[in-house]
């Protein structure tokens, strides 16, 4: 992807977000760019999210993109991509205090 096509592509997806576009867009920065994350705090703290931490929780509560056109937004990118490459964490969570983990 060109410089310019990423540029076109976050402001499509930035106009998507709806209320708090500012905050929950740095906030999504923020998640793509920190590596080891224990709390929401810990995403507020990244450079790319340049607010007070409480904002990271307003971003959450307040913004209600339209999931339908952000969709709509990634499957156009996609099908530009002779062969996408997606990307899953699919890494098992270990529950130690889980009553049924003996039993997996």
């Amino acid at each position: 992807m060109k410089l310019e096509q990423l540029r076109e592509f976050r402001q499509l997806a930035y106009e998507c977000l709806g209320n708090a576009k500012d905050a929950t867009f740095e906030l999504a920065d923020a998640v793509m760019t920190t590596r080891h994350v224990s709390c929401l705090g810990d995403l507020a703290l990244n450079p790319l999210f340049r607010r007070e931490w409480s904002s990271a929780y307003e971003a959450l509560q307040d913004c209600r993109p339209d999931q339908e056109k952000l969709m709509q937004l990634y499957i156009e990118q996609m099908s530009q991509v002779e062969r996408p490459l997606l990307a899953i964490d699919h890494r098992e969570s270990h529950r130690m205090n889980d009553p049924i983990i003996t039993e997996r």
